[in-house]
């Protein structure tokens, strides 16, 4: 039976794998696996065309092991229980489970105890980010692996492989100038997208000859918008996101309109919803949580109508005042633990110690809680938070922050508590 262009160039081993450096480059985990012959479960997450699949596979290759394909939304539990038998007759099996993160609740409980006594070795292959839509349990069993879109080097390297190999074109083709760069600029990083351009082109092609314009006709339509004078696809959601904080709706429009026509809600729920908190922020915290609320509507009614909740939500993220306090305020705090990691102090733990009642925290007096010191003795005048003064929200916000740095925090939690319910004195 025929087979597809990009089905007969799928790489069987890490070797022939394309890009991916950080996974398969000298001394990176997939090289170590096979070098060690130590491989662990893992969850390969990117965007379609990527090589997830194709990874696991040429790892299971390269390290001489059984493995076994299984479709978290097709596969039923009756299939999970011939691959768990199967792993008790081997002593070890390797599993591929496409679109990870559809695994109901039962087949997960179903795989984790195998998965944790290492019996079974999953690669877990999924478009969606492991963090939002996989499970914890599977999650906290895995190395959790991005894998990212092929660079346009990559892409020719793989479209001249195709050209001259015995499972691809075979030399039966020719290939005019600037052809295999005009698809490469075209596939976001899918080398699958690629390589099915380039098989209809050869069936297109006149006189065993692949032209420009062969290529043009071949393009499916959800590529087309990222041509050769405009930013590939991860660079498109840089300039939505861009457009939002710089306050250009015609931007963002634009930006927006090219992710529509590539149908991709996922990735703009994501990156929107991660500027709005991050760009946004406290400056207009109702912005924040209408984009969500948008982002809800939108999965809910489906593409093109989608694209009317999204453009609201967008526009109104980009008139609306910016502020970044939140973002640089953890980030400061993660900074600062770098070489300040200490404990919390004694009376602010779960089950202090040691401690007389009154020395301790105390849950029923409210009006002293903004009167005491919660962070470590050495770093307790720190300051992590600092207000942007773009809203009245935050501004309002800032105001009461100002009063209570200035009546200030104590750690000598028996005179506090001593205090009467009438507390405004300064300590």
């Amino acid at each position: 039976m025929a087979t597809t262009l990009a089905h007969r160039m799928r790489p069987t081993c890490l070797n022939e794998v394309l890009g991916q450096k950080h996974i398969i480059g000298e001394n990176a985990l997939f090289t170590q696996f096979v070098k060690k012959k130590h491989p662990m479960s893992t969850i390969l997450y990117g965007p379609p065309g990527c090589g997830k699949t194709t990874l696991a596979s040429a790892l299971a290759n390269d390290l001489h092991i059984p493995y076994r394909l299984f479709n978290a939304s097709t596969g039923n539990k009756k299939e999970m229980d011939i691959i768990i038998e199967e792993a008790k007759m081997s002593g070890e099996l390797f599993v591929i489970i496409d679109e990870i993160h559809r695994l109901n609740k039962d087949k997960q409980d179903h795989l984790l105890p195998h998965i944790e006594n290492g019996l079974i070795i999953i690669a877990g292959c999924t478009t969606a980010n492991p963090y939002h839509s996989i499970n914890p349990a599977i999650r906290s069993r895995c190395q959790i692996i991005e894998v990212k879109p092929l660079n346009q080097e990559d892409i020719i390297k793989g479209l001249h492989l195709a050209l001259n190999s015995p499972n691809g074109l075979n030399n039966e083709y020719q290939v005019e100038e600037g052809v295999f760069q005009y698809i490469a600029q075209l596939s976001s990083g899918d080398i699958r997208y690629a390589y099915n351009c380039l098989e209809v082109a050869s069936i297109l092609a006149q006189d065993s000859l692949i032209t420009l314009n062969t290529i043009k006709q071949s393009l499916p339509k959800a590529n087309v918008q990222f041509d050769k004078d405009e930013d590939q696809y991860y660079d498109t959601l840089s300039g939505l996101q861009k457009s939002i904080r710089g306050s250009d709706p015609n931007g963002a429009m634009y930006y927006l309109g090219k992710l529509i026509e590539a149908n991709d809600l996922e990735s703009l729920e994501r990156r929107v919803i991660t500027t709005a908190y991050e760009d946004i922020g406290l400056a207009n915290p109702n912005a924040c949580m209408r984009t969500v609320i948008a982002f809800q509507a939108a999965k809910t009614i489906g593409f093109p109508e989608a694209r009317i909740p999204i453009a609201s939500a967008i526009i109104d993220l980009c008139l609306s005042p910016k502020s970044k306090s939140s973002e640089t305020a953890i980030d400061a705090a993660l900074e600062s633990l770098k070489t300040h990691p200490y404990p919390a102090p004694s009376y602010l733990r779960l089950t202090p110690v040691g401690l007389e009642e009154d020395e301790r925290y105390n849950y029923n007096r409210p009006e002293l809680w903004e009167y005491i010191q919660y962070l470590p003795d050495a770093i307790k005048n720190e300051q992590f938070y600092i207000p942007w003064m773009t809203s009245s929200y935050e501004k309002a916000l800032a105001e009461n922050y100002r009063r209570i740095l200035k009546h200030g925090r104590t750690n000598q939690m028996k005179k506090l508590n001593q205090k009467s319910k009438n507390i405004y004195s300064r300590f």
